[in-house]
């Protein structure tokens, strides 16, 4: 979760941007963000898509590089963890890594969850930040509000900040409805069959044609597989996360 946003290109009809994305509130000790968006799903869709954050939260806001690598137990005291792939060549016995985003602390199940903890790189801050995600049903489906409240002490400067993290929270509920409208569409009809030809008179029907088998498909790469890609990922964020945040006051930082 690092704090540059990524940019990526949406497909028409596929996303749904919010109808609003805003810092609603700040001061020297914190800020306020909200994200809104409306889906075509019911309450318990919605919930479904939401706590599987895997299927959806974008990588470049990871510590390792894969959102597959995110979980997110919905009852309280649940996690919402990332794993750590283990490094290439990595003995079997080394014990996984991993980091805690946030704790579960309020659940009411497709309506509303709360989560504490400071998100990305305002986790090496003393912050304590919560995230109330709600879900209401509309005549058209759900609309979805994420209010996430951060105060405390950080070397960040707010203005800065919470900008920053308003834009990531905007892009990670518009992956959500992008995500809740791809696998909620309809699928398309099959093709039909065509019923089989009558044979004529005197004659046996045609054997069917022996379709040919084709070779074995080659097992799809595991989330987080690619060791170079996640090596690289972690590497910048740990570089970003070792930073020393901007003074507040406008001093420069110790070299």
């Amino acid at each position: 979760m690092r704090n540059t946003v990524l940019v990526g290109a949406l497909l028409a009809g596929m996303i749904a941007i919010p109808a609003a994305a805003e810092v609603t509130a700040q001061s020297d000790v914190g800020f306020v963000v909200r994200e809104v968006a409306d889906v075509s799903a019911t309450p318990a869709e919605t919930w479904r898509a939401m706590t599987t954050p895997g299927a959806w939260w974008s990588s470049a806001h990871t510590f390792s590089g894969s959102g597959a690598n995110l979980s997110l137990s919905p009852t309280v005291g649940g996690c919402f963890c990332e794993r750590f792939p283990p490094p290439k060549g990595a003995p079997a016995t080394q014990p996984a890594g991993g980091v805690q985003h946030m704790r579960v602390i309020y659940v009411e199940p497709n309506r509303v969850l709360r989560l504490s903890g400071a998100l990305g790189p305002l986790q090496s801050e003393a912050l304590a930040g919560t995230l109330t995600m709600a879900l209401r049903a509309t005549d058209t489906g759900t609309h979805i509000t994420w209010e996430y409240v951060v105060g405390g002490y950080m070397r960040y400067k707010v203005d800065q900040i919470a900008p920053a993290v308003d834009r990531m929270l905007a892009e990670q509920i518009s992956l959500l409805a992008a995500h809740i409208a791809k696998t909620s569409a309809p699928a398309s009809a099959a093709p039909a069959t065509p019923a089989p030809a009558t044979p004529k008179p005197g004659k046996s029907p045609a054997a069917p044609p022996t379709k040919a088998t084709s070779p074995a498909a080659s097992p799809a790469t595991a989330p987080g597989g690619d060791d170079a890609a996640n090596d690289a990922a972690r590497a910048a964020f740990d570089a970003a996360l070792k930073k020393t945040p901007p003074k507040r006051q406008g001093a420069q930082p110790r070299r």
